[in-house]
């Protein structure tokens, strides 16, 4: 087989705007390299976590073989396998997993342990041999360093223009999706197939508090349509309290609103279903519990300490900010921007599929893809706001 240089065309990495160039390979970045020097400690891993970003390609191979080095956490004694999802044509063509790499053990929320792992080779077989469009699905649970992608001696291999509309998103860990069946399974993965929109995914697990340096990545990206799902992590972290809150989303439409997109449709989508947060203001705190001998990670709002959570927001009063923010720049003048209530997208209903009692499982997520797609895309708000 022969080897495809990468890093001499990192166009085929679609979703990625930067690199770590190690010895042992490529690790696929989700900003650009001028967010380096901004970005904080705990938010590395997962930029460096590969959601919504593919390799693709035309090629008329009959076998692809990408040698990856994973980076997994284990959460007890379970090891989640990291998936990706090969897509011909627009078709999830196979799926290959693999639980093998450098193991990071969560002893405590915070004290972890690494053992070092071995390398792995995702394999793809039986295509058929003509040119067809392909693009292979990293997986949003592991970082990734990428080491090696081979085809069929004799293939050929080009890049892809992109032709479909193009859709930016951002948001917490509840659009990272670790939890999804797969990574074309995440739930804006999901609707971006239904509406058949190319997506850009800046979902980072933990890390969703209207860092600026975010807000000038996407409007400096190019976008047909914007939805920013924002406000769980910070009232999970308590990082922006009810005075500063609606200010800084404002300066982060600002941001977006004063470069290439002064009229792109823009969705702000609040928090889904939290039973935890819905009336107790943050912060919140993870806790390993033992179920039937089995470790699992749940959440859970921090109770007392009423003097200090003063200025704290609750859900239910993050949701009736953002609506009336959105509101009132509207009737400023905005009338590309609107609003969707994330109780739309998971409720209380679907509080069975919200097993750590934060993230929906595989379920809650294709059905939030499902009804993203009908709200915003199939003639819905994004729509209507590209009318206005």
């Amino acid at each position: 087989m022969q080897s495809v240089d990468l890093a001499g065309n990192p166009q085929l990495f679609v979703g990625a705007f930067d690199f770590d160039q190690v010895a042992a390979g490529l690790i696929p970045r989700r900003l650009p390299a001028f967010t380096r020097q901004r970005l904080p400690a705990e938010m590395q891993r997962v930029v460096t976590t590969p959601s919504g970003v593919r390799i693709e390609f035309l090629s008329d191979t009959t076998e692809i073989a990408l040698v990856v080095h994973l980076s997994l956490i284990q959460a007890g004694r379970r090891v989640p396998a990291a998936t990706i999802d090969l897509v011909v044509d627009g078709q999830v063509a196979q799926s290959v997993s693999h639980a093998e790499g450098d193991l990071i053990r969560m002893m405590t929320t915070e004290e972890s342990q690494t053992t070092p792992g071995p390398t792995v080779c995702y394999r793809f077989e039986g295509l058929e041999p003509r040119l067809k469009r392909i693009a292979l699905w990293l997986p949003v649970n592991a970082v990734v360093t990428v080491q090696s992608l081979r085809i069929d001696d004799g293939a050929s291999l080009s890049s892809v223009v992109a032709d479909k509309p193009r859709w930016v998103h951002y948001g917490s860990s509840i659009s990272q999706c670790a939890e999804a069946a797969s990574p074309t399974q995440t739930w804006p993965a999901i609707a971006a197939d239904k509406a058949g929109v190319h997506l850009t995914s800046l979902g980072f697990g933990g890390q969703c508090h209207l860092d600026l340096f975010v807000a000038q990545t996407i409007r400096d990206l190019p976008a047909d349509y914007i939805s920013l799902k924002v406000g769980i992590n910070i009232v999970n972290q308590n990082s922006l309290g009810r005075r500063a809150f609606a200010s800084a989303l404002h300066g982060f439409l600002d941001i977006i609103r004063a470069g290439r997109h002064a009229q792109t449709p823009i969705l702000l989508i609040s928090p889904i279903f939290c039973p935890f947060s819905e009336d107790t203001p943050g912060p919140t705190t993870a806790t390993i519990i033992s179920i039937d001998g089995q470790k699992k990670l749940v959440f859970d709002a921090i109770q007392g300490h009423e003097p200090v959570r003063q200025n704290a927001l609750t859900i239910i009063q993050m949701r009736r900010i953002m609506s009336e923010l959105i509101a009132a720049r509207r009737a400023d003048g905005d009338a590309a921007l609107d609003y969707v209530d994330g109780l739309t997208l998971f409720s209380a209903a679907d509080q069975q599929d919200l097993p750590d009692n934060l993230h929906p499982n595989a379920a809650g997520y294709a059905r939030m893809g499902e009804r993203f797609a009908k709200i915003a895309f199939d003639q819905g708000l994004f729509n209507r706001l590209s009318a206005s």
